[in-house]
């Protein structure tokens, strides 16, 4: 049996060449017979044209084949965030330049668990993410999957530094936070309203002044809900006086960093102990591109950890850098390299000229709802999320008319209950789209609403 060939190596380049061709090609043919944003024809045909595609998981001979039938299949099937009418949720198109990035990580295949297994990504790691934490006034970073794995290690280490510590968030924290507390064994978290979507200083302090022993407090630079970012200095100011800790969820708006006109919203974010970062929102990066920066190294040292085979005392002596305290993966890929090409590619000026072209999108279709009489805006946005919804509409006929776009695959939007009230949601964060895209958008919902106001009571789309 000939041997397949591998992606790494001498013959590497040579071998993935054609595959590459194939795949480029079956992105292309599978995005033409999408024909737009998301499939059409709900789950059960989606489902089945992937059932088609796959067949037989586990053959006992092989087909040649199925890359390309596989990829096509895939790409048929997506959800496109590089399509302007797909505008859901916190995700991205990622940049040419990060893909292309991530694909040498593949292909190399360093796993950042032991120093001999990836000495070069080692090195670039520990200067990438220092840059990064420098960025929110920090001294290091750690690389995660995502806001949720940084916000789990941002409880744990509260943790480890104050025992018996009582996380308190408002309202409006991302789900990943009190479920950080239930994993971690810590009592059930403090909540604090949020009636205006974002931390009330007022209430904050009422909370903080009748609770006692350690607390961390998590506030939010980006809320996944409106994108509101919290009363930061305030916050900060709060758990000073109150000897509170202060986590930052900044996983949606830490990207306003690398823009000059917006970096401000972000002040005070240097004085919390741990902030999350997300560049694969806007940072435009392949999943996965997250960071936890940390104020204070010593606290690190919770995650400490020793295994002979990866960091052996007398190795870590002689001078080789040990890993394993750098996260609770153990195996772990070099997401490093796609952010580094990134943030050397372009630079600030390139990134946050990417930031201001999102928020000022943004704005632009927050105009233009406003001036719709068949549409209500909740407010204007704050980073680059919209809500909005037809006038007079009934929560049953937006949720219906929701579901029919997806159906119908013609447009990807999101919901969000505000207010008592459901809301269409736009996250807009595909710096191609242009205001005639919005205009489209509109017509669409427009057309949508009427069709779901006609459908009979309690009925909505499959």
């Amino acid at each position: 049996m000939t041997r397949p060939p591998l992606a790494s190596g001498p013959q590497g380049p040579d071998a993935l060449r054609p595959l590459l061709d194939t795949v480029l090609g079956a992105l292309r043919d599978g995005a033409h017979a999408r024909g737009g944003p998301l499939p059409a024809g709900g789950p059960e045909a989606v489902a089945a044209a992937v059932r088609d595609a796959l067949g037989d998981p586990l053959p006992d001979e092989g087909d040649p084949g199925a890359l390309r039938r596989l990829v096509h299949a895939l790409a048929a099937g997506t959800a496109d965030p590089a399509d302007p009418l797909c505008a859901a949720h916190l995700h991205t198109p990622p940049l040419a330049v990060a893909t292309a990035a991530d694909l040498a990580a593949s292909v190399l295949n360093p796993s950042l668990d032991s120093w001999d297994q990836a000495p070069a990504a080692s090195a670039l790691e520990a200067l990438v993410t220092r840059a990064l934490a420098a960025e929110t006034g920090a001294a290091d970073a750690l690389v995660t999957t995502g806001g949720t794995e940084s916000n789990q290690l941002a409880v744990l280490l509260a943790r480890e530094a104050h025992t018996g510590t009582r996380l308190v968030h408002g309202a409006n924290a991302h789900h990943s936070l009190p479920r950080a507390a239930w994993l971690l064994g810590l009592p059930e978290p403090v909540v604090v309203p949020t009636p205006a979507g974002t931390l009330d200083p007022a209430a904050l302090d009422h909370t903080l002044s009748r609770l006692r022993g350690p607390l961390l407090v998590a506030a939010t630079a980006g809320t996944t809900d409106a994108g509101l970012i919290d009363p930061l200095p305030a916050v900060a100011d709060l758990c000073a006086a109150h000897g509170a800790r202060l986590h930052i969820d900044a996983a949606y708006g830490g990207g306003l960093l690398f823009s000059t006109r917006h970096r401000p919203r972000l002040t005070a974010l240097d004085r919390a102990h741990t902030v999350t970062l997300d560049l694969h929102k806007l940072g435009w990066q392949p999943v996965a591109a997250g960071l936890l920066t940390v104020r204070d190294t010593a606290d690190l040292a919770a995650l400490g950890h020793r295994a002979d085979y990866l960091n052996a005392d007398d190795d870590t002596e002689a001078g080789l850098p040990d890993l394993l305290g750098r996260s609770l993966r153990t195996t772990r890929r070099p997401d490093i390299l796609k952010i580094a090409a990134t943030l050397k590619t372009l630079g600030r000026t390139g990134l946050g000229t990417l930031v201001d072209q999102v928020c000022d999108l943004a704005h632009e279709f927050a105009a233009l709802i406003d001036a719709h009489p068949g549409f209500e805006l909740y407010d204007h946005p704050t980073i680059s999320t919209v809500l909005f919804r037809p006038t007079h509409a009934a929560d049953d006929t937006v949720a219906a008319l929701r579901r029919t776009l997806l159906h119908d695959g013609r447009a990807v939007l999101g919901r969000a209950t505000l207010d008592g009230r459901l809301w269409l949601k736009t996250t807009l964060l595909n710096p191609h789209t242009r205001p005639g895209d919005l205009t489209a958008l509109l017509t669409l919902v427009e057309h949508a609403n009427t069709a779901a106001a006609d459908l009979p009571e309690g009925h909505t789309p499959t």
